[in-house]
């Protein structure tokens, strides 16, 4: 596709999710970008380009996913590898953004890292981001570069729509996500309930307050925009259950499942819960109850149209995100 004063899309990706890297190309049509991207025996991270780049649109994909400080070394060195190159425009597609949760200060003598990565990005020499779903909006304005935020929202809710629940209630883990709830719940046309909850000191222990709305004789789907360690979503299910709930599903777009998350939704009364690939998962994160949908639809339109100059917005209704149209992940 043909694309303003910039030659054909050039796609690299780091080792933090090769597979969705290979999945948006196969998508778009092209062979992915020939790099070596490792560490040497000092545990120094190298990249070297291995074809030209000179006046290409770039694309460097790079999931910012355990060991996460490694993942965003290898993003950062690529783009400087990439600038150094002369590439014509670079773009840093972050299917998930970590430390998007460290977005302000929230109490004395702490970062703001999401602002700190942000900052180095840009340093590094992007031109524009790319990502799905932040933890928050204002991450957007961190950037001193153009920023496209995609939502995986739509795909997710869709398709919980076309398993035609009887009787659907959304519910919203906590009073931050309750916007990203509500529009859930739009698509699905069912009602919003919300759990009020109040978080215990600095770790993950969180402590049920109140359920805001009604649940009874409802098949609830819980919507949040990543599991961590599973304990917030799995203490929102049982107080589902406990105020009458008949069968209980869990929905968010970046499966981070980290500690104990597999175990604890393994065991959990949750009948369901489907994420998406943002996040690579190896076999020991899989299990039964656990239903991926690709973004690589979504993240190669979205590629596209940055490199056209055309709406980016589009890419939904192009990708299907609002039709029936889904693509599940085969686990590896």
């Amino acid at each position: 596709m043909a694309g303003g004063s910039y030659d054909e899309i050039a796609i690299f990706g780091g080792n933090s999710n090769s597979w969705l890297v290979d999945e948006i190309c196969d998508y778009i049509g092209i062979t992915r970008g020939r790099a070596d991207v490792f560490k040497f025996s000092n545990d120094n991270t190298f990249v070297r380009i291995g074809e030209s780049v000179r006046q290409k649109d770039v694309y460097a994909i790079q999931s910012f996913t355990t060991p996460v400080n490694d993942a965003i070394m290898e993003l950062l060195i690529m783009i400087d590898t990439l600038t150094r190159a002369s590439a014509g425009r670079i773009t840093a597609v972050i299917p998930y953004y970590g430390y998007g949760r460290t977005d302000k200060k929230d109490q004395p003598r702490v970062p703001i890292t999401a602002r700190l990565v942000a900052k180095l990005i840009v340093q590094a020499g992007a031109d524009r981001v790319l990502t799905v779903d932040l933890h928050a909006g204002q991450i957007q304005g961190f950037f001193d570069v153009p920023v496209d935020e995609m939502s995986a929202m739509f795909m997710t809710a869709h398709y919980f729509r076309e398993k035609r629940l009887a009787n659907p209630v959304v519910v919203s883990p906590d009073l931050g996500n309750t916007k990203r709830a509500r529009n859930f719940a739009e698509i699905l046309e069912a009602p919003l309930a919300i759990i009020e909850k109040r978080r215990v000191g600095d770790g993950d222990k969180s402590q049920v307050l109140n359920l805001i709305g009604s649940v009874a004789g409802s098949h609830v789907v819980i919507v949040d925009d990543e599991i961590d360690t599973g304990g917030s979503i799995t203490q929102a299910a049982k107080v589902c259950l406990e105020h009458g709930a008949t069968e209980v599903y869990a929905s968010c777009i970046h499966a981070v499942f980290s500690g104990p998350a597999v175990e604890r939704l393994e065991a959990s009364p949750i009948t369901e819960i489907v994420a998406t690939n943002t996040i690579a998962l190896p076999a020991p994160k899989r299990f039964d109850k656990l239903t991926v949908l690709s973004v690589a639809p979504l993240l190669g339109e979205a590629i596209q149209r940055i490199h056209a100059g055309t709406s980016v917005s589009t890419a939904y209704r192009a990708t299907g995100a609002f039709q029936a149209r889904l693509s599940l992940v085969t686990p590896e």
